[in-house]
C-alpha cells in the first residue's frame, strides 16, 4: 500500500512543484493547510464533540495533539514522516471504505492538494494558531524597486506584491474620474459642477489631498457611511415579523450620523452602543446609542410567547455582536459546539448571559423608552414659552389693577344665576360627585342644564352629576363623576338662562373609597356675564350631602360670603376670558402639543435578574446546565478585575488593545467599501471557514496602526483614498483581466457598482432635486401602489411625503422590514431583519426597468432636462 502511495506521489510531484515553484518552499499552515482541513475534515474531525466521529475520543485534526495522538500503533499524522501518516494513506487510497473524505461527503483531494499535505508533513507538520486570533503587528515596510510610485505605507505593501508577481501598476486616473470616485466613496454623492471645475483648476501641490479633507468635513460623509453601519445594526422603522408595525427609532440613525461626522473614536462608538446606559452619568446621546441592540425584532401577533421571542432577540444580539466586531459567525453554537472554530455551545450562552439582563422584552410598547427633544422641538418650545411668559406678564399686570379695588359688587334685586359651580380647594385631587342640584322653589333646575368638568377619567363624564341619580356608589350606580387627579378640579352646570336660584346642594360619593370623597370645596354662582355673585365655602366632607341657601337679594349676602366672594375675585374668578387670556390658553395648548420623540433604549435590570442556562438544541424551554457570564476562551481574556462581566465589560473587551479581531475586521470593512473587495474577501467570516487575507502583512499593519492612532476612522479613510493604489485608473487590460480578474492585487483602480441608495441619490443630486436636509423622522417618497401590504393582509399606510421630504437621501426613506422600498430592494438593499455584513451585488433586468420607469427617476430626468435647457 505504501509503495503504491509513493509511486502515486512521484507522479504528482511535478505538478506540485510547478504550482509551488519549489518543493522545499515552507508550507504555511494557516493559508495552505487549515483551509483544506476546515472545508473537508473538521466537520467530522474538528472541535464539535457531538459531531466528531468517535465522539469525545474521536480523531481531531484541528489540534496538533489530536492529529499526532497514538491511535494504537499509528497516528493520523507522523511529523516528518509522511509514509507513516495514516491521514496521507486515507487521502490516497482507492478503497472507498477507507477513503477520506468519504465519497458521499464530498470530492477527494486533488493530486496537488495531496502533495501539499505530504510536503507539510515532511516539514514537521507544524500547526499554528488561526491567523486572525494572533495579535496584529506592524511589519517592516517591504522594499520596492519603484519607490517614486509610493504615496504612503499602503502602496509599499501592494507594490512589493505586484513586483513579485511581475505586474505593473496602472497610471493615475484622470482628474474628472478621480473627483467623481472619491466624492462618491466619501459622501455617496457625485461632485457638483463647481467642485469639479475648482479641482480641475487647482494645479498646486496637494490639490487632491485638500479635496479629500473637504469631503471628510461634509455632513454627507456621515450620512453615507452611516448607511453601511445601519446594515450592521439591522436598523429599520418597523418591528418585524408578520404584523411588522411601525417603530420610532430614527433618533438612533441620527446618532450614528452625528458620531461619524464628529469622527468619534471607534472604541468610544462601540462602548456607547453596547453599554452606554452603564457609563457613569450617561448623556442623552449615550443612551440613544444603546438602541443598537433594540433594533431586534418584536412579535406583536396574538398568541405568541413573549419569553420565546425575547430569547430570540438575545440570540440575535449575541450573533450580531460577534459578527460586527469579531467577524465570527457563531450562530450554530446556539444548538451545538462550533464545527470549525474552537467555540463551544456553553460559551455561546456565557455571552448570552451578559446580554440577558436588560429590561426590554417582547412587548408592543417597546419599553424602556427615552423621550428626547429634537432641535426643532426645542426651538418651538422656546418660542412658545417666551410667548406664554409675555402674555402672563400682561395678564398679571391687568389683574393687579383689578385686585387693588376688588370688592363684592353692589347690586340690588334678586340673585339671577346662570352658572353654578363646585370647586375642590385641594391640590392633586379628584372630584367625584353623585349629584349637583340647583333649586327654584322645590324644582331642581340643574337637571335640565349642561354639565362640564375640568377633566374626565374612567369614563365618568360631568353629565352624571345632573342625571337625577343621587346614589354615591361609583361602581354600583355608575352615576358618579370622575376627574383626573389635578389641582383644584371643578364641575359646572350651565342652567341655560338666568334663574332666581334659592338653594344649591351636592351629593357625595358614598362607597368605600373614602379618599375619593369631597373634602374642602366651595359653591359658586355666576350670572350670564360669568360674573361671580355668590360664593360659599365648605370645610367638612358632605355626609352624604351638603346644601347652602342663596339670599334673595345681593345686599343680603352674609359677611362671610361677602369675604369669600372678594377672595374669589382676587383669586381669579372664571369670568369671561379676555382676548389675552384666550391667546394664552391657545399658546398653552400648543405647548402641550409639542411632544418629544421616543427611542427604545437598553436598561439593565436592578432586581429580579435572570439566570442563564444552556438551551439544549437551542430550545428555550429545554434548559441544561446554568452558566455564568463570560467570553470564549479561544479569544483574549476579559480585562483584569472583572468579576461578573456585564455589557460594559463586554464592550471594553471588544475594543481591548489585546483583541486581534476587531481592528482587522474594521479595517477590512473599510477597505471593502473603498476597493470593492476586502483584503479578507469573506468580510463576514474571519474564522476557519473564511478566506485568508490576500495581503496579510498590510492588513495587520493597518489594524495595528488604527489602534495606535486611537481608532481614528477619518484618518484611516484618508490614508486609503490618498494612496497611489486608490488613485489608479480602473481601465483594465486583457493581461490584467486574465491574471487578476477580481483586482485582488490592485494593479488597477477600483470599479464596482453603486449601492441602492447611492443610485437613487445620484439621480436626485444631478437633477438638482436632492434635499440637503439632515436628520429627523423617516420619509415616504413616491413608490408603486402594488405590493405595499404586509403579510397576512396587514395594511401599510404609505402616505407619500410632500415638499422636499420626497427628495431626501435614501438613508431617510422609511425602512419597513416586510416591504423594503421597492426600487432599493431591486438594487440589493437588504430587509434588515438580521445583521447584513456584506450586501450582494446582482445584475438583473429589473434594475434597468427601475431606472427607466420608477417615477423618482422619471422626475429626476425631467428636472435634469429643464436644468440643461435653462442653464
Amino acid at each position: 500500500m505504501f509503495a503504491l502511495g509513493a509511486l502515486a506521489l512521484l507522479s504528482l510531484g511535478g505538478a506540485a512543484r510547478a504550482e509551488d515553484n519549489s518543493a522545499a518552499e515552507k508550507i504555511d499552515f494557516n493559508t495552505q493547510i487549515r483551509p483544506l482541513f476546515s472545508n473537508t475534515c473538521f466537520k467530522c474531525h474538528g472541535p464539535d464533540d457531538d459531531e466528531r466521529k468517535g465522539g469525545t475520543d474521536g480523531l481531531r485534526l484541528d489540534t496538533p495533539d489530536g492529529a499526532t495522538e497514538d491511535l494504537g500503533g499509528y497516528a493520523a499524522i507522523a511529523p516528518g514522516d509522511p509514509d507513516e501518516s495514516e491521514l496521507l494513506r486515507r487521502l490516497m487510497t482507492d478503497d472507498a471504505s477507507e477513503l477520506m473524505p468519504p465519497p458521499k461527503a464530498g470530492p477527494r483531494f486533488t493530486a496537488a492538494q495531496v502533495a501539499l499535505v505530504r510536503r507539510w508533513i515532511e516539514q514537521g507538520a507544524p500547526y499554528a494558531q488561526h491567523w486572525s486570533y494572533v495579535q496584529p503587528r506592524k511589519a517592516e515596510l517591504p522594499p520596492v524597486k519603484d519607490s517614486t510610485w509610493v504615496r504612503n505605507e499602503v502602496d509599499r505593501f501592494l507594490l512589493a506584491r505586484l513586483e513579485r508577481e511581475g505586474l505593473a501598476t496602472s497610471p493615475e486616473a484622470d482628474r474628472a474620474a478621480l473627483i467623481r470616485r472619491v466624492s462618491l466613496d466619501l459622501t455617496g454623492l457625485p461632485p457638483a459642477l463647481d467642485e469639479v471645475d475648482a479641482f480641475l483648476a487647482d494645479q498646486a501641490e496637494g490639490a487632491y489631498e485638500r479635496l479629500v479633507d473637504r469631503l471628510l468635513k461634509k455632513q454627507s460623509y456621515g450620512e453615507h457611511w452611516a448607511r453601511a453601519w445601519l446594515d450592521l445594526a439591522r436598523y429599520a422603522d418597523s418591528a418585524g415579523y408578520a404584523d411588522d408595525p411601525p417603530r420610532t427609532i430614527w433618533a438612533y440613525r441620527d446618532y450614528v450620523i452625528r458620531s461619524l461626522n464628529a469622527n468619534k473614536p471607534f472604541d468610544q462608538f462601540t462602548i456607547e452602543q453596547i453599554a452606554g446606559d452603564l457609563l457613569p452619568e450617561p448623556t442623552e446621546d449615550q443612551l440613544i446609542a444603546t438602541a443598537f441592540h433594540r433594533n431586534t425584532l418584536t412579535n406583536n401577533e396574538g398568541g405568541t410567547n413573549d419569553e420565546e421571542f425575547r430569547n430570540v432577540a438575545i440570540v440575535d444580539r449575541v450573533n450580531t455582536t460577534m459578527a460586527v466586531w469579531m467577524g465570527t459567525t457563531i450562530n450554530c453554537c446556539q444548538c451545538h459546539n462550533h464545527k470549525y472554530d474552537p467555540i463551544s455551545q456553553e460559551e455561546f450562552y456565557q455571552l448570552f448571559a451578559i446580554l440577558n439582563n436588560t429590561a426590554d422584552a417582547d412587548r408592543r410598547d417597546e419599553s424602556p423608552l427615552l423621550t428626547i427633544e429634537t432641535d426643532e422641538v426645542k426651538q418651538r418650545k422656546t418660542e412658545l414659552q417666551a410667548r406664554i411668559a409675555k402674555l402672563e406678564q400682561q395678564i398679571a399686570a391687568d389683574a393687579n389693577k383689578e385686585k387693588s379695588t376688588a370688592e363684592a359688587p353692589q347690586r340690588s334685586g334678586p340673585l339671577a344665576v346662570r352658572f353654578v359651580r363646585i370647586e375642590s380647594l385641594q391640590e392633586n385631587a379628584f372630584l367625584h360627585i353623585a349629584e349637583f342640584e340647583a333649586f327654584v322653589g322645590e324644582k331642581n333646575v340643574a337637571i335640565d342644564g349642561q354639565a362640564s368638568q375640568s377633566s374626565t377619567d374612567y369614563d365618568a363624564p360631568a353629565k352624571l352629576a345632573n342625571d337625577g341619580n343621587r346614589s354615591g356608589d361609583f361602581f354600583g350606580s355608575k352615576s358618579v363623576t370622575h376627574t383626573k387627579q389635578e389641582d383644584r378640579p371643578w364641575l359646572e352646570i350651565d342652567l341655560g338662562q338666568q334663574l332666581p336660584i334659592e338653594r344649591i346642594s351636592v351629593w357625595n360619593r358614598t362607597d368605600g373609597n373614602v379618599g375619593s370623597r369631597l373634602q374642602a370645596f366651595r359653591f359658586v354662582a355666576l350670572d350670564a356675564e360669568r360674573q361671580p355673585i355668590w360664593v360659599h365655602r365648605f370645610d367638612q366632607s358632605p355626609n352624604p350631602s351638603a346644601s347652602a341657601e342663596l339670599p334673595p337679594k345681593h345686599e343680603s349676602l352674609a359677611e362671610q360670603d361677602k369675604a369669600e366672594l372678594v377672595a374669589y375675585l382676587n383669586d381669579g374668578a372664571p369670568t369671561k376670558p379676555s382676548p389675552l387670556q384666550k391667546e394664552l390658553e391657545a399658546a398653552r395648548k400648543q405647548l402641550a402639543g409639542v411632544k418629544g420623540v421616543t427611542v427604545p433604549i437598553m436598561r439593565e435590570l436592578d432586581q429580579n435578574r435572570r439566570t442563564t442556562h444552556v438551551q439544549l438544541r437551542g430550545n428555550f424551554l429545554d434548559k441544561g446546565a446554568e452558566v455564568s457570564p463570560g467570553v470564549p476562551s479561544a479569544f483574549h481574556a476579559l480585562p483584569q478585575g472583572v468579576a461578573t462581566p456585564d455589557r460594559l465589560a463586554l464592550a471594553r473587551w471588544l475594543v481591548d488593545e489585546k483583541n486581534p479581531l476587531t481592528p482587522r475586521v474594521l479595517v477590512n470593512r473599510y477597505w471593502e467599501k473603498l476597493f470593492g473587495l476586502g483584503i479578507v474577501r469573506t468580510s463576514e467570516e474571519f474564522g476557519s471557514q473564511g478566506e485568508p487575507p490576500e495581503h496579510p502583512e498590510l492588513l495587520d499593519w493597518l489594524a495595528a496602526d488604527l489602534v495606535e492612532h486611537e481608532w481614528d476612522l477619518k484618518r484611516l479613510v484618508r490614508m486609503l483614498v490618498t494612496s497611489a493604489a486608490y488613485r489608479q485608473s480602473s481601465r483594465v487590460t486583457a493581461e490584467l483581466l486574465e491574471r487578476d480578474p477580481d483586482n485582488r492585487l490592485l494593479a488597477r483602480g477600483p470599479r464596482f457598482r453603486l449601492s441602492a441608495e447611492m443610485i437613487r441619490d445620484q439621480a436626485l443630486a444631478v437633477s438638482g432635486l436632492l434635499s440637503a436636509k439632515i436628520y429627523g423622522p423617516p420619509v415616504k417618497p413616491y413608490q408603486p401602489k402594488l405590493g405595499v401590504n404586509a403579510a397576512f393582509g396587514g395594511g401599510i399606510d404609505w402616505q407619500t411625503s410632500g415638499g422636499e421630504d420626497r427628495y431626501r437621501r435614501g438613508l431617510y426613506t422609511t425602512w419597513r422590514r416586510s416591504n423594503p422600498y421597492p426600487s432599493m430592494a431591486a438594487f440589493d438593499a437588504p430587509n434588515r431583519e438580521v445583521c447584513t455584513i456584506r450586501r450582494d451585488r446582482t445584475n438583473t433586468p429589473l434594475q434597468a426597468l427601475v431606472t427607466l420607469n420608477d417615477p423618482v427617476y422619471i422626475e429626476a430626468a425631467q428636472a435634469l432636462a429643464r436644468k440643461m435647457v435653462t442653464g
